[in-house]
């Protein structure tokens, strides 16, 4: 009886993953040929709210698909998707597909509501040695594991800015979590980004990825989103078109979020503010990437260095999360709860 009504589970959740993830192969019957479908897949535009989220001029850019498609392709969508508004009630029952991720501290998952969420994008930033890439090794053996609230874990996409991910500390904290360090391992999908450009080519694979094995993926970490169009785009001068590149990346992100239901944790550095000391601040620095970044994070966690191995976190901005702060530790199983 238990094995059957487990079974039924499974076909639900199946089914509601199914329903999550509308197949761009459904345009075929709407008299898409599969040559044009092959297109958008190339740019990593795999699914119905793919298109939906995607402008007729980003449409339009991709090579083989004319103004005259992209309108058949869009009218053909308006019939698979409603357009249309949702109900506070209904959008209620949608934000029940949303799960968390636990950070590997108790304190720090309370901090959060619970972990890094789902369809959202979390970013934590703070100075050198604040502990956001440890936090970033910690989620990629957390976000395997299942919870009792019905999270059932899954697998890891993490793209390296900076060089700083290290296999061997996901083997230490999957040890600390008694869970086998070579399925660990064999979960976490790994990518060295070399160039804002190349970053940024890197998510029609992460997208690709998340609609070949749809449901499987969880979560995508990017360490760090800044490091790169700080090198590739120096002084004032370039400023506009870092800031314009990087929004477009992180709507990208957004969407992907949205489309995919996973989890996004991005980690960030900080900067001097020259014009703080003008208006006498306590603390004078600020995280990089200007407004576009604070508006596009869903939630901002700010990092300080505490005594010894303990870090203080503190919800530097968030939709739903009160102003408060907590302390956690760096430990050799990743982050943990601060022991007093």
């Amino acid at each position: 009886m238990m094995d059957q009504v487990l079974d039924e589970e499974v076909d639900l959740h199946n089914s509601e993953e199914e329903s999550f993830f509308q197949d761009i192969d459904m345009l075929q019957k709407h008299g898409i040929n599969v040559a044009d479908i092959k297109k958008l897949k190339t740019v990593g535009i795999c699914t119905i709210r793919g298109i939906q989220m995607s402008t007729r001029k980003t449409l339009c850019n991709i090579k083989g698909i004319s103004e005259a498609k992209v309108d058949k392709i869009k009218e053909a969508v308006s019939k698979i998707i409603e357009p249309g508004f949702l109900t506070a009630l209904e959008y209620g029952e949608k934000r029940k597909n949303v799960f968390h991720i636990s950070t590997g501290s108790q304190e720090l998952d309370k901090l959060l509501g619970g972990g890094v969420e789902s369809m959202a994008i979390t970013e934590a930033f703070g100075e050198f040695r604040t502990g956001k890439t440890q936090m970033a090794h910690t989620f990629c053996v957390t976000a395997q594991l299942a919870t009792p609230k019905g999270y059932a874990g899954g697998k890891v996409i993490l793209i390296d800015t900076e060089n700083t991910f290290r296999p061997e500390r996901l083997r230490d904290i999957a040890e600390r979590f008694n869970v086998d360090p070579d399925a660990v391992l064999d979960n976490v999908l790994y990518a060295r980004a070399y160039t804002s450009e190349h970053q940024m080519e890197l998510l029609d694979y992460v997208a690709g990825k998340f609609h070949e094995e749809g449901g499987q993926f969880k979560l995508l970490i990017i360490d760090s989103i800044m490091a790169l169009f700080r090198v590739d785009f120096t002084g004032r001068g370039e400023l506009a078109d870092r800031q314009q590149k990087l929004a477009q990346m992180l709507s990208r992100l957004q969407k992907i979020s949205e489309e995919y239901n996973v989890a996004i944790f991005i980690t960030n550095q900080m900067t001097a503010d020259p014009g703080a000391a003008m208006s006498f601040q306590a603390d004078p620095k600020k995280p990089i990437g200007g407004h576009i970044l604070a508006h596009a994070s869903t939630t901002r966690i700010s990092l300080r260095k505490g005594r010894g191995e303990i870090r203080i976190a503190k919800i530097y901005d968030s939709p739903d999360l009160p102003e408060n702060e907590t302390s956690f530790a760096i430990t050799g199983g990743g982050v943990a709860d601060a022991k007093e």
